[in-house]
């Protein structure tokens, strides 16, 4: 009876150490999504993953780039999960992120992939911009409505267009790229001149001056159409306009530590029970069988500008530089 009930109590102590091992499995993720969508997106892998957790280190798309370049011959991260696909093809460059074939890869649009051989990342989702124009503003101002880029440059405008930094938000620095890639660099930035006379400020969040325009703070942000489409649904006073020639990119995932909990974060952020979860923000999202109709997101198809995306992660730290030096000075304080 003894020896049953000291073997009873030694099997509970092992069971309880293999689950406190289990447990233990942590996996940190460097990411870049917005702050309301990470609870979901967590809860939803740890129910399909019991014993491993994922700890979250958020910020802004330029920041999140900057961190993991700095940290690069002492990694803290094990996985990179909604970064911009411009910033992990640099990553991938630098010897950041590890080549690694999800399971589930062929259920995946190619055109959201690295596409070089040795894949190292993944679309998770694409996402837009869009100009967010609050139209009860517009009529306390006697604004018109902009149709196109240039038509911000209007003198109408000044002081009642806010934009995020292209240096720390990968939404602005999307569009700085759109406009150069497509105007060609001269006329890009002369164009990027000419908009700063009307700018108001600049934002270090890509969702941000939508929201201020949603609020009433300003009469225009050039921010992401996903954001707009949700704050219209929500019932802000405001229309999602969206110009020829708007930037665009992929979110993506790639894996920097390799490891059994890491590797099942990465194949779960490309299945298809994380793209439904995806889709109800962003209606273009990598796992082709997931398709969602988003209320009052514009039609942005049409109006995409041509994007390189390894040129965009080359000339980076050029254009940001230069960008810095010529319009940091409307940036809002960082936090």
């Amino acid at each position: 009876m003894k020896n049953r009930f000291a073997l009873g109590t030694l099997a509970a102590a092992v069971a309880l150490m293999s689950n406190a091992a289990v447990a233990a499995q942590e996996v940190t993720v460097y990411t870049a999504f917005e702050t309301d969508i990470l609870a979901k997106y967590k809860n939803a892998f740890e129910a399909e993953n019991p014993g491993i957790t994922i700890k979250w280190v958020r910020d802004s798309t330029g920041i999140m780039t900057a961190k993991l370049l700095a940290e690069k011959a002492n990694p803290q991260a094990e996985v990179v999960w909604g970064l911009a696909g411009s910033s992990m093809a640099l990553l991938k460059n630098e010897g950041i992120l590890q080549p690694y074939t999800p399971q589930g890869l062929d259920q995946l649009r190619a055109s959201l992939n690295d596409p070089q051989q040795q894949q190292a990342w993944y679309g998770n989702d694409a996402f837009f911009n869009a100009i967010c124009f609050n139209e009860v503003v517009a009529q306390q101002h006697n604004l018109s409505k902009p149709e196109s880029w240039e038509d911000l440059t209007k003198p109408e405008y000044q002081g009642h267009i806010a934009m995020p930094n292209p240096a720390s938000s990968g939404t602005g620095y999307m569009q700085v790229s759109a406009w150069l890639q497509n105007m060609g660099d001269e006329q890009g930035w002369d164009y990027m001149a000419r908009l700063d006379d009307n700018i108001a400020h600049y934002t270090h969040s890509g969702s941000k001056p939508c929201v201020q325009a949603a609020m009433g703070e300003v009469a225009i942000g050039i921010s992401m159409a996903s954001r707009g489409a949700k704050l219209k649904t929500q019932g802000a006073p405001i229309k999602v306009i969206t110009p020829e020639g708007i930037g665009w990119e992929s979110e993506a995932v790639g894996l920097v530590k390799p490891s059994e909990a890491a590797q099942r974060v990465v194949d779960w952020s490309i299945s298809k029970a994380a793209n439904e979860l995806y889709v109800e923000m962003y209606p273009v999202v990598g796992h082709v069988d997931v398709k969602a109709e988003v209320a009052n997101f514009p039609d942005v198809e049409a109006k995409m500008a041509e994007m390189d995306f390894a040129r965009m992660g080359d000339e980076r730290a050029v254009v940001l530089k230069d960008w810095s030096d010529r319009f940091d000075a409307k940036s809002e304080p960082k936090s």
